[in-house]
Parts: structure tokens; sequence; C-alpha cells
């Protein structure tokens, strides 16, 4: 059972943890330089968010937002449990549960700063009761 119901909950839920990033200023210093338009393409159910980290912007829906740089591809679960900290990038693209296209080596620089949004994010669905998606194996 996807962890999802809908694509609007992939945007709250997973959209949403990239606009607390976006809230944190310093983190935003960090990221500008990266230069990295990073779009998502998720399944189950199916949503796009792109990331734009220079511009410090978010877009929702297929053809919205700037060309990435930088595409993954993977299922709305596989999103949510790696904001769980429970999904390790690389070791998900060598097993085939993320896709990439484009320089992924340059999203691995600023992937560290990802962990500091692991526990506004378990606490953002312990905040709308969403205990489900904190049990995602």
């Amino acid at each position: 059972m996807a962890a999802f119901q809908n694509e609007a909950e992939v945007y709250e839920y997973l959209g949403g943890v990239f606009r607390m990033g976006m809230e944190d200023a310093e983190l935003v210093e960090k990221l500008k330089p990266s230069g990295v338009v990073l779009r998502i393409t998720y399944t189950d159910p199916a949503a796009v968010l792109t990331v734009d980290l220079p511009n410090s912007e978010i877009f929702e829906g297929a053809g919205q937002g700037p060309d990435p740089t930088v595409e993954l591809f993977m299922s709305a679960d596989t999103g949510n449990r790696f904001w769980l900290g429970k999904v390790v990038l690389p070791v998900a693209l060598a097993k085939g549960q993320v896709r990439a296209k484009g320089p992924v080596a340059t999203l691995l620089k600023v992937l560290p700063l990802a962990k500091g949004l692991f526990g506004p994010y378990r606490a953002s669905l312990e905040a709308k009761g969403r205990t489900d998606l904190l049990t995602a194996s």
C-alpha cells in the first residue's frame, strides 16, 4: 500500500520538507551557490516537484519551474523513507530504487545539508498525526 493517498499529500508532505528548508536562512545561503535545480518525479502516486536551490523556489506539477540540472525518479514511499533517514541516496541509486539524470555528483555535494531536515520532517508528520508515515519500512 502506498504511503500517500494522492498527489496532494505528496506535495503537502514531501513538498513541505523543501518548504521548511527554504524557511531556514542559513540553509538557503549554503544551497544558493550549488546551482542545482532539482526535479523529483514521484510515482505511487504520481507527482513532480522542482526545487530551484539558487532562487529558493519550489514548483509543484509536471512542466512547472525552470529546467532541472539534476532529475531524480523514485516512488513517493522512497521519498518519505529518505526524509525519515531510512534511505541512503547513493545506495538507493546503486540498487535502482532511485534513478537519476544529470550531474548527480553536484547533488551529492549538497546532500549532507538535507540531514538537517530529517528531524523537522519527522516532527511535522507527528504534528499532523501521520504516524502511518513514520513507520514506513
